[in-house]
């Protein structure tokens, strides 16, 4: 489990393939340090495993999935990708849950300074069946960071973006249309399961939770 707080920016060092699969090889100097092989790592948003280390790097496994269905398609050589190492059971949630589970990919249309701040705004495109999800004032992680929504209209959001997260992430990286990792607050999702009565196994409808004191 993340929340969405970047702990350093990792530089891609290396792509490569084998039999369908790509393994990837972020440089970084921060969060190696506590990283053991086959421990869990949020990659601009994607939890992956490390698989092997060195005292600057790690790699990870990618399936073909998660390459196509991610930001990763657009990554090559030298790209900046965001990282965070998974939350401790007695550590501070400073942003949101976040799972790592992508649930689909945005389009990044601009990061423009706003001209009385030092913030930006930051603009992107998510996919219509992720609308649902998105609200004023709530959570949404992109490429991993946990942001809180200033606007929505229609498919097209906007977030306020602070000099420090622009300065810490890789937002000032993106190029217009590129993908960005999307994941939605997963209360949202249990929230809307619940009142369509869908839990997993039958489980207890909301009317049921209600008429219970819940």
């Amino acid at each position: 489990m993340f929340t969405g707080i970047i702990e350093e920016v990792g530089r891609i060092a290396t792509i490569s393939r084998k039999n369908g699969n790509r393994r990837i090889t972020v440089s970084a100097s921060n969060v190696v340090r506590e990283l053991k092989r086959g421990d869990s790592i949020s990659v601009s948003g994607v939890c992956l495993t490390a698989v092997a280390m060195t005292p600057k790097s790690f790699s990870a496994d990618l399936a073909a999935e998660t390459w196509n269905l991610t930001s990763f398609s657009r990554i090559r050589k030298g790209a900046l990708v965001n990282l965070e190492l998974p939350m401790p059971a007695n550590g501070r949630l400073g942003g949101h849950l976040v799972q790592g589970h992508v649930d689909g990919t945005g389009k990044f249309l601009a990061l423009e300074k706003i001209r009385v701040a030092g913030d930006f705004w930051l603009r992107i495109e998510i996919p219509p069946d992720l609308a649902r999800y998105v609200i004023f004032k709530g959570s949404l992680s992109i490429e991993g960071i946990s942001l809180t929504v200033a606007r929505v209209e229609g498919t097209q959001v906007t977030v306020a973006i602070i000099p420090h997260t622009a300065e810490m992430t890789n937002l000032r990286s993106l190029k217009p249309g590129d993908p960005v990792n999307l994941e939605v607050d997963m209360i949202a999702k249990y929230v809307e399961k619940m009142m369509k009565g869908e839990s997993e196994g039958g489980g207890i409808s909301v009317e049921r939770l209600v008429g219970q004191g819940f």
